[in-house]
């Protein structure tokens, strides 16, 4: 970890983030967001990964999330990208990955959105709208539900494609999904740069 530094959230909340590496000086920065309340140590393994081809931004979601409005975890996530600069992408894993989904639909300015296993529903109705570049990500180990869920979730997003990843199950290990993650931001900025 390069830094720690606080933004504050549009109530005044200070929310801790930490920064990973360069990578490339001119590349889109990329904002992890964890499964759950708590610190970054969690996403630690993956962003050290990433550092070495884009800076990450790790941050500590806030530790009542369980009771806090969306919305609220929503302007903490969009303090956080402003810190990250423009063109920045978002990964969220599990409810994480909700919430990325979420910031993308409140119209946040992400470049795009990558999601491992996030928690979905397909009974639940239309999925607001998500314009950005989405990557949905399952692991092949994964019980049937979960996979199913992540395809149905692809198929319904406008720009999403999907991807499962052999062997992984929830817990993911870093060093497989961290190249597929590289892979899919540098596409998204390449297509972006050509618009």
């Amino acid at each position: 970890m390069d830094e720690v530094k606080t933004v504050v959230s549009r109530d005044g909340t200070p929310i801790a983030y930490a920064r990973y590496g360069t990578g490339a000086a001119d590349g889109p920065a990329v904002v992890l967001v964890g499964g759950g309340p708590g610190t970054e140590a969690a996403e630690a393994p993956l962003a050290r990964l990433l550092a070495r081809s884009c800076p990450v931004y790790v941050y500590d979601r806030r530790e009542d999330a369980a009771g806090c409005p969306v919305e609220r975890e929503v302007e903490d996530l969009a303090a956080v990208l402003a810190a990250a600069g423009p063109r920045a992408a978002v990964h969220g894993s599990g409810s994480g990955g909700a919430l990325a989904l979420a910031a993308a639909a409140a119209g946040l300015p992400v470049a795009a959105v990558s999601v491992f296993e996030p928690p979905y529903d397909a009974t639940l109705g239309p999925l607001p709208e998500v314009h950005a570049r989405v990557l949905v990500v399952d692991g092949g180990a994964s019980p049937a539900p979960v996979r199913r869920a992540a395809r149905e979730l692809s198929a319904r997003l406008p720009r999403a494609r999907h991807r499962t990843l052999t062997g992984q199950t929830h817990e993911v290990a870093p060093h497989v999904l961290a190249p597929v993650l590289a892979e899919f931001v540098a596409e998204a900025a390449e297509a972006s740069d050509g618009l």
